[in-house]
């Protein structure tokens, strides 16, 4: 057995099962109940269920089953359940960088070659990277996301800087600094400052591990990189000259927005909810329309002037629980689910961006999100997070040595960060 395998299993094996939120679908007699397993929205995927119920012609019937909204929970549930390999776990909604833990682990069922075919047709490739490990498809892509660089125009012009072209984060500080605004990102000690870390990496034509699928006591890190310190070079200006604002500590997705909002805001990394968020404050009276009118958008900045942005990735991918009892209607239902009508649906009621791009073509789509060809662009540029199964201690450990921005520096960082992170990896230290 893998270590990681033996690992993840022993930890769970002591841990104190949560009670099943639903019942065996092997009991009983008509159709099987399929449940899903899914990350808590507006009610999206619950009516996704109910419509591919309906498609199923009496096949089966899809039930949801939410999971905790915090994605370190939901993975832990997840985990425990497989561990005990719960046959009820038919379907699961998984924030990718989990993926490849749950299937070394040998919890996501095999995916049919056909139906990987038909799961990746049209699919941007970010999602499809971000569903694979060891070069194979594990789960099927649902919905993706990705951040873009949204910026106020009236600052922009005011800065001289021409956001039609590619712009570097170097000139996003010096804009911001000649305005006397606030560049809004998230310096948080979470996942999101893992996200930023990531990406800044990647567009440096980087990347956080260079052998991602070794084992534990193998991995080598690439943070020791000109991509590694120019990453820290970025991140500890922004912490250090002010530009950051006075919260960027604290600062998440949600602070962020409000900080860009404000009358000091002047250009932000962020999801693309920071449209529909915006629109909202406004039919609520809370914000004025001459705020929504004066935000642009365009593709995430660049690290290193004139390399491709790499922006981040995230999303869900719609996984198999490997001790169903119904695998076999679980891939039709997932295949009904991640369907390009469902997806661009999805994207108007939910906010959250289509995997697959015939959904950009939808009118609905285009409406609600004029940015929908950048959201696309980015997509397929996009770089996922460190793809192994040991996940949740390289993010931590970024987090635990990258946290304050102002404590980063372009030279100590990341060798600091080398050496705690191989250390965990090799169990010489705890997280």
């Amino acid at each position: 057995m893998h270590r990681r395998t033996r690992a993840l299993a022993a930890a769970l094996a002591v841990a104190t099962i949560v009670p099943l939120a639903a019942c065996s679908t092997g009991e009983g007699s008509g159709p099987p109940v399929l449940t899903w397993y899914i990350n808590p929205d507006n009610g999206g995927q619950a009516s996704i269920a109910a419509s591919c119920t309906d498609a199923a012609g009496g096949a089966y019937t899809i039930e949801t089953s939410l999971l905790p909204r915090d994605a370190a929970a939901q993975r832990e549930q997840l985990a425990r359940r497989l561990a005990a390999k719960d046959s009820s776990i038919d379907l699961m909604s998984l924030d990718p960088p989990f993926i490849p833990e749950l299937a070394e682990a040998g919890f996501l069922a095999p995916v049919p070659d056909d139906v990987a075919a038909a799961a990746t047709k049209d699919v941007v490739q970010g999602a499809i990277d971000g569903s694979t490990w060891k070069g194979e498809l594990v789960a099927i892509p649902f919905w993706a996301n990705t951040q873009l660089l949204w910026y106020r125009k009236s600052v922009a012009e005011a800065a001289g800087l021409d956001l039609t072209q590619p712009v570097t984060w170097d000139q996003l500080i010096d804009a911001a600094q000649s305005q006397d605004k606030y560049l809004a990102v998230q310096g948080a000690k979470a996942e999101s400052l893992t996200v930023w870390i990531n990406a800044l990496i990647a567009s440096a034509g980087g990347q956080i591990l260079e052998n991602p699928e070794a084992p534990a006591d193998e991995l080598k890190l690439g943070l020791e990189t000109d991509a590694g310190r120019d990453a820290a070079r970025i991140i500890g200006e922004i912490g250090t000259s002010g530009v950051g604002g006075p919260g960027l500590p604290s600062a998440d997705e949600s602070a962020s927005l409000t900080l860009f909002q404000g009358d000091k805001g002047s250009f932000m990394v962020n999801w693309p909810f920071v449209w529909s968020s915006t629109q909202g404050g406004v039919e609520a009276g809370s914000l004025d329309q001459s705020l929504l009118d004066d935000i642009g958008w365009t593709l995430y900045p660049q690290t290193v002037a004139g390399q491709d942005t790499r922006p981040p990735y995230g999303g869900i991918s719609i996984g198999v629980g490997a001790f169903s009892d119904h695998t076999d209607f679980a891939y039709e239902a997932a295949q009904c689910i991640v369907g390009a009508e469902n997806q661009a649906a999805y994207f108007v009621s939910d906010g959250n961006p289509a995997s697959n791009t015939t959904a950009y073509d939808d009118p609905a789509v285009q409406a609600a999100y004029p940015m929908y060809d950048v959201i696309r662009q980015s997509l397929e540029q996009a770089a996922p997070r460190p793809q192994t199964p040991f996940y949740n201690e390289v993010s931590t450990g970024l987090q635990q040595t990258w946290y304050p921005p102002s404590s980063v520096t372009e030279d100590g960082t990341p060798v600091k960060s080398t050496d705690f992170i191989t250390a965990v990896l090799r169990g010489e230290r705890l997280l």
